[in-house]
């Protein structure tokens, strides 16, 4: 941003300072004078002062009292020399003082122009005791470290992304060319085929679309009831999971929280399909169910499946991570749903809590804000 030129933060200090000099000391030089007033008389009349005078117990003269003009005479001067040293002092050690105590700003400005310059790894690390300007720096490293990683993963996204949109459209060239060179060979099986990919290619772009439509908060926040959410995703998904022989049971409470229902209906949505898919070859189960907690409400998926370790389960949420497998069919997804949930869920002020189940399978904690009375 242009801004016009002005006085340096440190010389309005080094002013600041010389001033605060100034007043205090023309304060204390009145504070001299006054305390010097009281202790020289009135001037007497020339024919009642004597020249000199005995001081009562030391046979010694006792030279004239002052006058308030010869004291005045004689403190001006001196008290103008104290002034011009206060000024002088005052301006020297405010500019050092001043360029002392803006060291470490001056350090804070540098790194934050060369993390705006690309240079996303340098960090501050003021050294020294904790202050304001510890505390700024610190706030700033920590900001830097979130800005470098969300680079990261948005690099990282987009290579991945590019590469699974690369995948479909290699496949429909092919395909394409086949047919060009070779129109005879135009078979129903081509046009499944093509069918497919072009499917695959539209639902990786949705999902695209809704991530990032998650992440920007695009949505006007209403009251939505997790417990019928939930109700509806198992509904709707009810016909795929009795095709893969997994029983799907919603249960628990009414939980209000403000959010975008599409939003938290494609949540537990990709949470229960994602249950289901990666379940047990038969026999499996998928038990949903919402509560109220202190604060906030809970969405709970639990599902049977693979044994699972704690290292595999923190990378599902991460673009394009499919679990412990690469699923091939209907439903088999694009790798983003559990990233597509935890985009939602921090858009809705929310946590994500990942654990696997003892014996196998996954268990997956939303909990959310709850909505505030209606009356408020």
């Amino acid at each position: 941003m242009d801004r016009p030129a002005g006085r340096s933060v440190r010389l309005k200090l080094a002013l600041s300072y010389a001033g605060f000099l100034m007043v205090a000391g023309v304060l204390l030089l009145g504070v001299v004078w006054v305390f010097l007033l009281r202790y020289v008389p009135d001037p007497p009349a020339p024919s009642s002062l004597p020249d000199m005078k005995q001081v009562p117990g030391l046979g010694v003269p006792d030279l004239k009292s002052p006058s308030r003009g010869a004291l005045l005479e004689a403190f001006a001067p001196r008290a103008a020399e104290v002034l011009v040293f206060l000024l002088a002092f005052g301006l020297l050690g405010g500019w050092l003082l001043a360029g002392r105590m803006l060291a470490p700003l001056r350090r804070i400005t540098e790194a934050t122009r060369l993390v705006a310059h690309g240079s996303l790894s340098h960090r501050i690390r003021l050294p020294g005791r904790s202050d304001e300007f510890h505390e700024l720096a610190d706030a700033f490293d920590v900001m830097f470290d979130r800005l470098e990683a969300h680079v990261s993963e948005q690099r990282r996204f987009a290579a991945n992304a590019s590469h699974e949109l690369r995948t479909p459209l290699a496949i429909t060239q092919a395909l394409l060319d086949v047919a060009r060179r070779d129109p005879e060979r135009v078979t129903g099986e081509v046009i499944d085929r093509l069918h497919v990919v072009n499917a695959r290619a539209i639902a990786l772009t949705e999902a695209l679309l809704l991530f990032s439509r998650a992440e920007q908060r695009a949505f006007a926040p209403e009251p939505v009831d997790l417990s019928l959410i939930a109700e509806e995703a198992a509904e709707t998904l009810l016909p795929f999971a009795e095709k893969r022989g997994v029983t799907v049971e919603v249960t628990g409470d009414v939980a209000e929280t403000l959010g975008s229902p599409v939003l938290l209906l494609q949540m537990t949505t990709n949470l229960v399909q994602n249950a289901v898919v990666h379940n047990l070859p038969a026999g499996g189960s998928v038990e949903v169910v919402t509560g109220v907690r202190p604060g906030g409400v809970t969405l709970t998926v639990e599902n049977t499946g693979a044994e699972l370790t704690p290292q595999a389960v923190s990378t599902l949420t991460e673009p394009f991570q499919r679990g412990t497998e690469r699923i091939r069919g209907d439903h088999a997804g694009v790798g983003l749903g559990l990233a597509i949930v935890q985009a939602i869920v921090h858009a809705h002020d929310g946590t994500l809590t990942l654990t696997p189940r003892t014996g196998g399978g996954l268990r997956v904690v939303v909990r959310l804000p709850v909505a505030p009375p209606a009356d408020q």
